[in-house]
């Protein structure tokens, strides 16, 4: 008996609507006031680094950028950054928070497409209020059977994940941005991811693709949701 797809998951940030470009602007900001104190590569290589240490600190999403920003011109300037500089990097933090939701090219119909035989899940990581306000903002709330806000993606949290939502990863399938988060994990998990690449990725989410794997597929954009469902469908 052949194992059809019974629940597809779908990212959010940069795959449903816009975000990453948010962070490059913020970023870039930063660069520019801080341009006293440091070259924008070092700083930037500065900033990279504190982003990371900080992960396991506050998890993924703008708080965390924001104090990874000041953690920075902290250590640029040997703790003599002015006040007046930390109050600009926590004003970009809160326009971040407060910019309207875009929704990307074709997101509403790829949605409603995989809704009309599928469970459908949005799986996205990130600060809680901040991603419970961009879904709502969104418009697309009502049209997930389910969604779920985690703190990492992990081949354990899809296994959880589509356990709980659906028939277990076998036979799932997520949609996303990032190979490192919305594609290999879900493979590993035992079931399918499909990358949809956006272009401003954040660095700390690179990966290189599984290649040659029979439940990795590709496609340009969302409005080739049904095509790869249908390729799905006669390969199992």
């Amino acid at each position: 008996m052949k194992q059809h797809i019974t629940t597809i998951g779908f990212d959010a940030d940069d795959t449903l609507w816009h975000n990453e470009q948010f962070f490059k602007l913020t970023e870039a900001r930063f660069l520019d006031i801080l341009r006293d104190y440091a070259e924008p590569n070092h700083l930037y290589d500065r900033l990279l680094d504190a982003e990371r240490r900080n992960l396991g600190r506050y998890g993924f999403g703008i708080k965390g950028f924001v104090l990874s920003m000041i953690e920075t011109a902290m250590d640029v300037t040997s703790d003599r950054v002015p006040a007046r500089i930390l109050r600009q990097i926590i004003e970009a933090g809160h326009e971040m928070l407060e910019h309207p939701v875009e929704l990307l090219p074709h997101a509403r119909t790829a949605v409603e497409v995989a809704a009309e035989d599928h469970r459908v899940v949005l799986i996205t990581k990130g600060d809680l209020l901040d991603q419970e306000r961009k879904l709502a903002a969104s418009g697309l709330g009502d049209m997930f059977d389910a969604v779920e806000i985690v703190s990492n993606k992990t081949a354990a949290v899809y296994h959880d994940i589509f356990t709980r939502h659906g028939d277990g990863a076998e036979r799932a399938m997520m949609i996303g941005n990032s190979m490192k988060s919305d594609v290999l994990p879900p493979i590993e998990a035992g079931g399918w991811g499909v990358f949809v690449p956006h272009g401003d990725s954040w660095a700390l989410e690179h990966a290189e693709p599984p290649t040659g794997h029979i439940r990795f597929a590709e496609i340009e954009d969302l409005s080739q949701i049904a095509v790869i469902l249908q390729q799905v469908r006669s390969q199992i």
